[in-house]
């Protein structure tokens, strides 16, 4: 779900960004992959097949770059998920992306999945544009997650109970996608302000997803704000939640929308 920062600056909230490496090992276990249709397109839409992936991570969306069959670079700036992504097999460089060193190099695509948020978005795209081949292609993907009514509704109530007031988890009236707006917003403007593509467009690609209740349990430690709990305040939220996906049969199915913004390069 999305957090309040999604529409500030979460940029800069670096404990949080850096965070996730804590089980590098769930977060790539736990965490599902992108689209087919998205990664084929993405690469059919660049000149070429050298992809840089900017905040790879533990390489989730860059193994899908590299069975398509592109040369994937990873920057990302925590060693421990840098560490899981090379045990991978992926050539990744430590840094920020805006301050990583591209020391002359140039790619046909500059991707980031579930990450660009954690990049300055005027900033990560100049230096995306510095970085890009001639009609190179910047995609900046998200996974929006759509529960069920019930499902939101016991995360709600467990939230609520557990940590009261905690504003990262307010949850905007309408739908999932409504709250990542801004998100959205704030990287075509980046990219926009950039001055050096052309005018983002928006692709969504909507699917859905099976969870049993310890696949879903096992999951979300992954979540930005639970990555920051203490132990006993996230075992039970994790038993709360447990106990209504118990009540609900013990599993239950949701919907995604994987949603890209998108330009190329001038």
């Amino acid at each position: 779900m999305p957090t309040a920062s999604y529409g500030n600056e979460a940029h800069k909230a670096r404990e949080t960004a850096e965070s996730f490496g804590e089980d590098a090992e769930r977060y790539d276990r736990t965490r599902p992959p992108y689209p087919d249709a998205m990664i084929e397109r993405i690469v059919a839409a660049s000149p070429g097949r050298d992809v840089l992936d900017v905040g790879c991570g533990t390489g989730i969306a860059a193994r899908q770059f590299r069975a398509a069959g592109c040369a994937v670079l990873g920057v990302e700036p925590d060693a421990r998920m840098a560490g899981f992504a090379r045990r991978g097999g992926l050539e990744v460089e430590e840094a920020t992306f805006e301050a990583w060193d591209p020391a002359g190099r140039t790619f046909d695509a500059v991707v980031a999945g579930t990450a660009w948020h954690w990049v300055d978005p005027v900033a990560g795209a100049v230096k995306a544009a510095e970085v890009l081949r001639p009609g190179g292609r910047l995609a900046l993907f998200w996974h929006v997650f759509e529960p069920p009514p019930a499902m939101a509704e016991a995360h709600a109530a467990v939230f609520q109970r557990v940590m009261p007031g905690f504003p990262s988890q307010d949850r905007p009236a309408g739908s999932a996608l409504d709250g990542y707006r801004p998100l959205f917003a704030k990287a075509a403007d980046g990219i926009r302000d950039a001055g050096a593509f052309r005018d983002p467009e928006e692709w969504r690609y909507a699917w859905q997803r099976s969870y049993t209740r310890d696949e879903w349990l096992d999951q979300m430690p992954t979540s930005g704000v639970l990555t920051r709990l203490p132990k006993d305040t996230l075992a039970e939220v994790l038993a709360g939640v447990g106990d209504a996906i118990d009540a609900m049969g013990g599993g239950f199915t949701t919907s995604y929308v994987t949603v890209v913004i998108t330009a190329a390069r001038l």
